[in-house]
């Protein structure tokens, strides 16, 4: 473990020593690797209705947050987690009451699809998945500068590869201001991502939350700049629904 990732670790709010807090670096890989698969639920809700997205969210996200909480409190729960994925659940996971991030991103998933117009959502979470995975490798293997609760490499890889998806995910079609918006919200979701330890917030919920509010803050204000422009952006991000 770097100088970097002890000092980040030991900012984090439980009493677990700081040499036990990390996962390997192989079993990261393997956490990224099913985190991936998360991109499923964006490229689902791209040709879903809402209504559709959350019959199948609700569902998924209580039987996870069950098996969560049960896995504290029951044994056989527990062993049967253990066994199956042991070697990737931090340490700080293993806390009784704590969620896993799993169960944090399909909680997330189910508010942005509850809240946000689905262009939002698709953006939010898309760089919620490809993101958080990019700046938690390329920190963990190359972080030597520390950047809030997290290393700069860390979170420079996450804006980057941020950037990158929002070059391919779905627009409402009004111009390069859209890429903007996007491309600031970022931002403030890699900095959200980076302030996840004194936040006290998992960043599978504060990073897309933080994208979305800022994206739909931002259109906001575009549209009181023309009202009728915004009308026609907000019917264009809700077309899919």
């Amino acid at each position: 473990m770097s100088i970097i990732e002890t000092s980040i670790i030991a900012s984090t709010p439980n009493s677990i020593a700081p040499e036990a807090r990390q996962i390997t670096f192989g079993s990261e890989i393997v956490r990224k690797l099913i985190h991936i698969g998360s991109l499923s639920i964006p490229i689902m809700y791209y040709y879903a209705s809402r209504t559709t997205a959350l019959e199948i969210l609700v569902p998924v996200a209580v039987l996870s947050f069950v098996a969560d909480m049960g896995r504290h409190y029951f044994g056989p729960i527990e062993r049967l987690v253990n066994r199956l994925f042991s070697g990737i659940i931090r340490p700080h996971e293993r806390q009784s009451g704590l969620l896993s991030g799993a169960t944090y991103v399909m909680i997330a998933a189910l508010f942005c699809v509850l809240v946000f117009p689905k262009l939002i959502t698709i953006t939010a979470f898309a760089i919620l998945i490809v993101s958080d995975a990019s700046s938690a490798l390329i920190g963990r293997k190359f972080g030597k500068h520390k950047f809030l609760d997290k290393s700069l490499e860390g979170s420079l890889a996450f804006v980057v590869t941020a950037w990158i998806v929002i070059l391919i995910t779905p627009k409402a079609g009004t111009g390069l201001m859209e890429y903007a918006i996007a491309m600031i919200a970022a931002v403030i979701g890699g900095i959200a991502e980076a302030s996840s330890a004194r936040s006290r917030m998992d960043d599978n919920l504060s990073v897309p939350l933080s994208i979305g509010f800022v994206m739909w803050a931002l259109y906001f204000l575009l549209g009181e700049l023309d009202p009728a422009h915004f009308g026609a952006l907000y019917d264009a991000m809700m077309r899919f629904s």
